[in-house]
C-alpha cells in the first residue's frame, strides 16, 4: 500500500498492511522545536534550519528524512505553503537555538518577555523569559459581547489571529486560487494523506473569547444567549467551510476539526450540555464538510472524552485524537472494543505524560508494542503518540516509539 492507501484504509476500518504513521500530520502530532535539532543529531542526520510553523506552541516543520526515517504516512496541507526564504523571519529559541518564525507572526520583545500581537497591534500572547511556550493574556468577551462585532473578535484572541502556513497567504480576493495552487502542488509530489487543518472549534472558541470560566456561566445561566452566540460562530465556520473546502476539497483526504472537550477527569461538559449546545452544530459543520468533499471528519479532542464518543460519532465523526489514555475513562483495550468499529482512534500510540519523557528507551518499546497490539487489529486505527513531543524528551525515547510502532505494525 501506498501511505494515503494505508491511511483512507485505515479510516475505512480496513486492515491495512500495516498501521499508519503520523507525525506532524497536524498541530497535535509533532515535536518542539527545542527538541528537533537534538533529534535529527541523534538519527545522525545533518543539522537544518529550525523553522517553527506553529509559533504559540513552537512545533518545528518535520524534514523529510525525518518523515522518511520514521515511515511517517501524513502530511499536513500547510506543508505546501510559504516555502520562500522571503516568508521567515530570523529568531531564537529559548535556550538560545537559531530558528526561524513566520514572518507575518514574529513575536517582539518586550519588558522581561516576549509578545504576539494580533493584526490590529493588541498583545494578545506573552512568553516570560524562563518560559518556552506562549499563553492568551487578552480575551475580547471578559468585560462585554458584542455579536455583530464576532468576526473581529476572532481576530484578537490568540489561537485565532496568530496563524500558521498558509496563513495570511491566502488572505484577500486571490485566495482560494493561491489555496488550491498550493494544495494541488503538494497532492502531486506526495503519496502521503494528507491533512487539512480547518477548526471549527465552538466550546474552545467561547473559551478563547470570554475565558474558561466566564463561557461556563454563559452556558449555564443563560442558555439562550449561548444559543444566540454559538449560531453566530457556526454561521461563521460553515462560510469559512464552503471557501476551504471549495479550494482544496479535491487534494485533502482528512479535514481536522477542533474542540477540547475533555479534562483529564472526563468531559469538561456533561453529556447533556454537549447534547443541546454543541453536538447539532458539530453534525451540521461535519455533514456539509462530506456534502463538499471527499474528506474523512477527524476531531481534535484532548481529555477524558468517553462519556461523549456516542454522540460524536452519532454526529458524524469518523476519527478521533489524540487518545489521551492516561486520563479518566480512556484505556486503550475498552476503547477499541466499545468504539473501535465505528471510530478510529488516531493517536493513543504512547503515553506523552509519563512513558515518552520518564521512561527508558526499553520502557518506551514495550508500551509502544503493547498499545499498538490493542489498537491496530482491524483497522481503525493510526499510530500516533498522545499529543505533540515536548522539549524535554530524550531523542532515544523518540526514536525508540517509532522504531517500536514500525516494528510492531510490520507484524499485525
Amino acid at each position: 500500500m501506498t501511505s494515503r492507501e494505508r491511511v483512507l484504509a485505515a479510516l475505512e476500518h480496513r486492515q491495512p498492511d500495516r498501521a499508519p504513521v503520523d507525525f506532524g500530520g497536524h498541530r497535535s502530532s509533532g515535536i518542539a522545536a527545542l527538541v528537533y535539532p537534538k533529534l535529527r543529531a541523534a538519527l545522525g542526520l545533518p543539522p537544518r534550519p529550525v523553522r517553527v510553523y506553529d509559533p504559540i506552541q513552537q512545533l518545528a516543520i518535520i524534514d523529510e528524512d525525518v518523515l522518511d526515517r520514521f515511515g511517517v504516512d501524513t502530511i499536513e496541507m500547510g506543508r505546501g505553503f510559504a516555502l520562500e526564504d522571503k516568508h521567515w523571519a530570523d529568531w531564537t529559541l529559548p535556550d538560545s537555538t537559531p530558528c526561524q518564525m513566520p514572518a507575518w507572526a514574529l513575536p517582539e520583545r518586550g519588558d522581561g518577555e516576549w509578545v504576539l500581537r494580533s493584526a490590529s497591534g493588541r498583545v494578545l500572547a506573552k512568553m516570560p523569559d524562563g518560559a518556552i511556550y506562549f499563553e492568551q493574556c487578552y480575551w475580547p468577551y471578559l468585560e462585554s459581547d458584542d455579536f455583530d462585532r464576532l468576526a473581529e473578535a476572532l481576530g484578537e484572541n490568540m489561537w485565532c489571529a496568530i496563524a500558521s502556513p498558509p496563513g495570511p497567504l491566502v488572505a484577500g480576493p486571490d485566495g482560494p486560487k493561491i489555496l488550491r495552487e498550493g494544495a494541488r502542488r503538494l497532492r502531486e509530489r506526495t503519496d502521503r494523506a494528507i491533512i487539512g487543518l480547518f477548526g471549527g472549534n465552538l466550546l474552545e472558541i467561547g473559551q478563547f473569547l470570554y475565558r474558561n470560566d466566564n463561557f461556563f456561566l454563559l452556558l449555564a445561566e443563560n442558555p439562550r444567549r449561548a444559543h444566540e452566540f454559538l449560531d453566530r460562530l457556526t454561521a461563521i465556520h460553515l462560510a469559512n467551510l464552503e471557501r476551504f473546502l471549495g479550494a482544496v476539497g479535491d487534494c485533502i483526504d482528512i479535514i481536522v476539526f477542533g474542540d477540547d472537550l475533555g479534562a483529564q477527569n472526563g468531559p469538561q461538559i456533561s453529556p447533556a450540555m454537549y447534547r443541546e449546545f454543541f453536538k447539532p452544530r458539530h453534525a451540521k459543520m461535519w455533514r456539509r464538510a462530506k456534502e463538499l468533499a471527499h474528506v474523512r471528519v477527524m476531531l481534535h479532542c484532548c481529555g477524558g472524552i468517553r462519556p461523549l464518543l456516542n454522540d460524536l460519532i452519532d454526529a458524524g465523526l469518523d476519527a478521533t485524537n489524540p487518545v489521551q489514555i492516561s486520563c479518566a475513562g480512556m484505556d486503550a483495550r475498552e476503547l477499541k472494543a466499545e468504539f473501535g468499529d465505528r471510530l478510529t482512534l488516531w493517536g493513543g500510540g504512547c503515553d506523552t505524560r509519563h512513558v515518552l519523557p520518564c521512561g527508558t528507551p526499553d520502557d518506551v518499546r514495550r508500551h509502544v508494542r503493547e498499545q499498538v497490539a490493542l489498537l491496530s487489529p482491524g483497522g481503525g486505527f493510526v499510530f500516533q503518540q498522545v499529543h505533540n513531543i515536548l522539549a524535554g524528551v530524550p531523542p532515544e525515547n523518540i526514536i525508540a516509539m517509532f522504531d517500536a510502532a514500525r516494528e510492531s505494525v510490520q507484524r499485525a
